[in-house]
């Protein structure tokens, strides 16, 4: 019963939640304790037995009983609003992470600058005016046309909320900047 339209990005700050289906493509995150709720209702538990079960736990910790049902009976209702309360696609887990290759320090001729500023100028144009289900077809077209197989891999970064994006190929990142470092699901 898994959606291809909702993915999952699970770290240990939580879950990441992504609809494909619906606008520009938001990702929803939530600490651990809701990744909890997320994780039992999408695996087939009723939300109100999940709530409950979710409220023992806490309240065996020592937490407020009536404040956490509270806070877990809300967040459900938020879920189930914003069509979340599904299974979802997770990648499976990648032993090893992909190498990176730096974004090149030798000088990169006219024409290929000229084609790298016409992909971002396009990615841009897609992502901001195409729902994301739309925007990720492209994405995936496009991939075919350089002369290797590259992967778009759309990633949630928990450490101020956010989308990010790269391409990958024979199992190395492309283009990163030295300081940046490549993370997601």
């Amino acid at each position: 019963m898994t959606s291809a339209a909702l993915y999952a990005a699970t770290t240990r700050q939580g879950i990441a939640l992504m609809d494909a289906r619906r606008g520009r493509g938001r990702w929803h995150f939530l600490d651990p304790v809701g990744a909890q709720l997320w994780l039992q209702i999408s695996s087939g538990t009723a939300p109100a037995d999940a709530v409950d079960a979710l409220t023992a736990h806490w309240e065996a910790k020592g937490a407020n009983p009536e404040q956490v049902r509270a806070d877990l009976t809300a967040l459900a209702a938020e879920l189930a609003t914003a069509g979340l309360l599904r299974a979802a696609h997770r990648p499976a887990p990648r032993p090893d992470a992909p190498s990176v290759w730096f974004a090149a320090k030798t000088r990169v001729g006219v024409l290929r600058q000229l084609a790298g500023c016409t992909g971002l100028l396009a990615a841009l144009v897609l992502l901001r005016c195409l729902p994301v289900r739309c925007a990720g077809t492209a994405a995936r077209a496009a991939t075919r046309l350089p002369g290797r197989r590259v992967t778009w891999v759309v990633g949630a970064r928990f450490t101020s909320h956010g989308a990010h994006a790269w391409i990958e190929t024979d199992g190395h990142v492309i283009g990163q900047d030295e300081t940046t470092t490549a993370s997601g699901p």
